[in-house]
């Protein structure tokens, strides 16, 4: 199969199942969203996370569309040295994921 056989295969694939890949969200997109209200300031959202693990540590931070959502993801260090993967709804701050990251 060609390259670009492949890749047409892959995205129908990515399609049809419904599940496509997370894209990340620009600054300039970041900001005029949360001006027009419709996702809640990091700073919220980062004070969230860290309320489920006192004393962790912002390791990095995304905003990004997952099928048609805004999720923050965040990854933290935590006091016992493990790395926990967070999705907040950034709309609504509410916990979607916490995973611990390999």
């Amino acid at each position: 199969m060609s390259l670009p056989l492949r890749g047409a295969a892959t995205a129908a694939l990515l399609v049809l199942s419904g599940s496509l890949p997370a894209l990340d969200v620009g600054h300039d997109e970041a900001l005029r969203l949360r001006q027009e209200g419709r996702i809640r300031p990091f700073e919220q959202i980062l004070t969230e996370a860290l309320r489920q693990y006192p004393g962790g540590q912002l390791l990095e931070a995304e905003l990004e569309r997952e099928d048609g959502h805004l999720i923050y993801e965040i990854e933290l260090l935590t006091p016992d040295g493990v790395v926990r993967e967070l999705e907040l709804d950034a709309r609504t701050g509410s916990v979607l994921k916490d995973d611990v990251d390999d």
